[in-house]
């Protein structure tokens, strides 16, 4: 079981759109939980680890796009 790399400015692409539309959000703090902000609206929220794990479809690393599994840190 691993748990997927995340980095700073990394751009998710989520399963579930924010109330504004957008499916795209910036990793914006690292940690237990983890902070994003919308792209679209500017929304801020702090998640927990394992569950924004389990709805990200895409990651966006300095323009290259990778799927969750291509990410994983192996534990």
């Amino acid at each position: 079981m691993g748990i997927i790399r995340l980095e700073v400015d990394d751009v998710l692409f989520l399963k579930k759109a924010h109330p504004c539309g957008s499916h795209e959000w910036k990793v914006a703090r690292i940690g237990v939980d983890i902070g994003i902000r919308c792209l679209r609206c500017g929304r801020f929220v702090m998640v927990p680890r394992r569950k924004l794990e389990g709805k990200i479809r895409r990651i966006n690393r300095r323009g290259v796009s990778l799927l969750p599994h291509e990410s994983m840190l192996e534990v």
